[in-house]
């Protein structure tokens, strides 16, 4: 699991750097300057777009996207037994099935057999049902937190390629001060 994640966060700065460098401004010397003093200028002009955006691009391009929460547990794990819910079906059943009987006048015991094997089967089903909701809750809500993670994620790279756009307005505007042509 771990490699995984080490992974996905170099295969994410390899994507983050590969954007930043897509994204930087072509520098033409238009007034004929020379390699050397286009580099100079070039320097120059990043540290002042640095020194005025407060943005970084090195470090804007190595920072991580938030990091992802470890899914959410369900909300209460199953019970690695029974819960007994059949049993207590069975003897209301059972209870409710002697009375029947009695108010009948019909043989109570064979009354409250069937009315134990109707209790238990009814106790059962909505137990079943009853985990089958808190199921799908706890699934709906994993979805949710995942959703809420992607929505971050997507909000922190726009942040960070507005940054970046900041920074490079800055830095073009420095160099087309010294006399080249930006695009």
């Amino acid at each position: 699991m771990d490699t995984i994640k080490r992974l996905s966060v170099v295969a994410v700065l390899a994507v983050g750097t590969a954007s930043a460098i897509a994204q930087a401004p072509i520098i033409y010397p238009a007034k004929g300057q020379t390699p050397d003093q286009q580099q100079k200028d070039s320097g120059e002009c990043a540290a002042w777009a640095k020194q005025n955006t407060g943005i970084d691009p090195v470090v804007l391009a190595s920072t991580p996207p938030p990091a992802a929460a470890a899914p959410a547990a369900a909300a209460a794990p199953a019970p690695a037994g029974p819960s007994g819910a059949r049993v207590k079906g069975a003897a209301r059943g059972a209870a409710a099935g002697a009375i029947v009987g009695e108010i009948t006048d019909s043989d109570t015991g064979d009354a409250a057999g069937a009315g134990a094997v109707v209790g238990a089967m009814g106790a059962g089903g909505r137990e079943r049902r009853g985990k089958q909701k808190e199921q799908q809750a706890a699934a709906q809500q994993q979805q949710q937190a995942a959703d809420q993670q992607k929505a971050a994620a997507q909000q922190a790279e726009a942040k960070k390629q507005e940054q970046l756009a900041t920074y490079n307005r800055a830095n073009s505007a420095c160099m087309e001060g010294r006399g080249y042509t930006i695009k």
